[in-house]
């Protein structure tokens, strides 16, 4: 698969160009290490989503921010620099999504594919490996999970791979049956 089927947009620029450089200077573990941690930061800080994403800071206040946020992270080069670049266009807003394409591209390159699983609950280890496996014995390549924990399904999963998804929710089976309630009184 090419990169250009797996990355698109603005995001998918810089995911490309970022990927191409950490390939060449064999680099790819840390980038995608340095990548990880700043998608937990993203995550957990409220602040941090805001200062991207918000047009009321400053070109320069962004490269500050950004420049003393990798330091703190002790962020590597090669991301450091990008983020330095993406600030210094205004387009650090579209960073979750560079992050997600980088992936995309460092998990073609391994020969995985990831597949996004909401669950009711947390998976045990052993629902994970199972759920994996049967995953890779579908789809002839490795899987990769991304879960997160969604209560509004009530029980099962829904699992998205690629273009494909399967919907085996409680919430999606009552909502059919609510449906079919409608369409028979």
């Amino acid at each position: 698969m090419s990169a250009k089927t797996l990355t698109s947009g603005i995001a998918g620029r810089y995911a490309t160009a970022l990927f191409e450089l950490a390939q060449e200077e064999d680099a790819l573990a840390e980038v995608e290490r340095d990548l990880g941690t700043l998608e937990s930061a993203l995550a957990e800080s409220a602040d941090l989503r805001a200062m991207i994403a918000s047009p009321l800071y400053s070109r320069e206040e962004q490269g500050r921010a950004i420049a003393a946020l990798a330091r703190a992270m002790g962020l590597g080069t090669l991301v450091t620099n990008t983020l330095a670049l993406m600030a210094a266009k205004r387009r650090l807003f579209v960073l979750p999504r560079l992050i997600a394409q980088f992936k995309a591209l460092a998990a073609d390159v391994r020969g995985e594919v990831t597949a996004e699983v909401a669950a009711a609950r947390p998976l045990s280890e052993a629902q994970r490996e199972a759920l994996a496996r049967t995953l890779r014995e579908a789809v002839g390549r490795e899987v990769a999970l991304n879960v997160t924990v969604d209560e509004s399904l009530i029980g099962g999963l829904v699992v998205r791979l690629g273009s494909r998804m399967v919907d085996s929710s409680i919430r999606s089976k009552l909502a059919k049956l609510q449906t079919v309630m409608k369409e028979a009184g």
